[in-house]
């Protein structure tokens, strides 16, 4: 049975999802299908935010972050690596660690000229990573919600976007916006003090977080109606 253990790393979570939804996800479910449940429960976990609830935040935040993942095994996509080719320890707009957009009201993005830094080996590792670039003392957590939010439609806009003409700089665009929704997503963690490799760990412990099997027997009706 696939299992995920707080150790690992991104890219062993994304075949931990491919081996448990895998085959459900090719049969029963369209890549906007994946999108809407992204965007679902992406909006659960700022509901959560909104309403002070942590238990709310932690675990839609966490199911958000597998319909990611989902997507990015239906479109083929190794999220680690633009992860890391995104963020390597720098903020992707401003170029610095920590990040001085606000501070020095950064409005260009500029080039970042990558250096040898060392790339985070566990997913916990990139938790902190982007602790250092956006540090959650810098903003309240109803900030790092609304970031997240936009961040969700543009994923949602990129990808349809792509869906329309299959253009392959509209492909690396989707390529972007997820690696941003993660670093968005870390950022709710950090300023939430949500553990996502320990929550992740508890959550997938034994196949599926619903059904519990490997791969996932759930129809869609099953996990659209989930609550948590």
């Amino acid at each position: 049975m696939a299992s995920f253990s707080q150790y690992q790393s991104i890219r062993h979570f994304q075949q931990v999802i491919k081996e448990i939804y895998g085959l459900p996800d090719d049969r029963l479910f369209s890549l906007e299908n994946l999108l809407t449940n992204h965007e679902r429960f992406s909006m659960r976990a700022l509901k959560g935010i909104r309403k002070d609830n942590k238990r709310r935040q932690t675990s839609n935040l966490l199911i958000a972050f597998a319909w990611l993942i989902a997507i990015a095994n239906r479109l083929h996509i190794d999220i680690e690596e633009d992860i890391w080719h995104r963020f390597p320890r720098l903020c992707s707009y401003c170029g610095h660690k920590p990040c001085v957009c606000k501070k020095e009201k950064i409005v260009n993005r500029i080039k970042i000229f990558r250096r040898n830094s060392q790339r985070p080996n566990r997913l916990a590792d990139f938790q902190t990573m982007f602790d250092e670039i956006y540090p959650a003392n810098d903003r309240t957590l109803a900030d790092a919600g609304v970031h997240l939010a936009e961040e969700v439609g543009e994923v949602g806009e990129a990808a349809h976007i792509y869906l329309g003409q299959h253009k392959q700089s509209q492909f690396d665009n989707v390529r972007l916006e997820m690696a941003d929704w993660v670093s968005c997503m870390f950022g709710v963690a950090n300023s939430a003090d949500i553990d996502v490799a320990k929550g992740l760990e508890q959550m997938f412990q034994r196949g599926c977080h619903v059904c519990h099997k490997t791969p996932c027997v759930c129809n869609f009706s099953t996990v659209a109606l989930y609550r948590s």
